[in-house]
């Protein structure tokens, strides 16, 4: 399903998630996986621009 694991396996990990945390808090750890993940696709995007604009400037100079 999900990377190789199962519904029973992610049923565990969705426990153990409530159990460290807490149902309180589940939200805001949620929040800042989400916020993470944002910024790390960003950054991704930003550097892929960079090293196209690299290229771009490399094939123009060799000419």
């Amino acid at each position: 399903m999900f990377g190789g694991f199962g519904p029973t396996e992610i049923i565990v990990i969705l426990l153990i998630v409530l159990l460290l945390f807490g149902a309180k808090r589940i939200p805001e750890v949620a929040q800042g996986l989400g916020k993470g993940l944002r910024e790390f696709k960003k950054a991704a995007k930003d550097i892929q621009k960079d090293i196209d604009k690299a290229g771009e400037e490399d094939k123009t100079t060799e000419k």
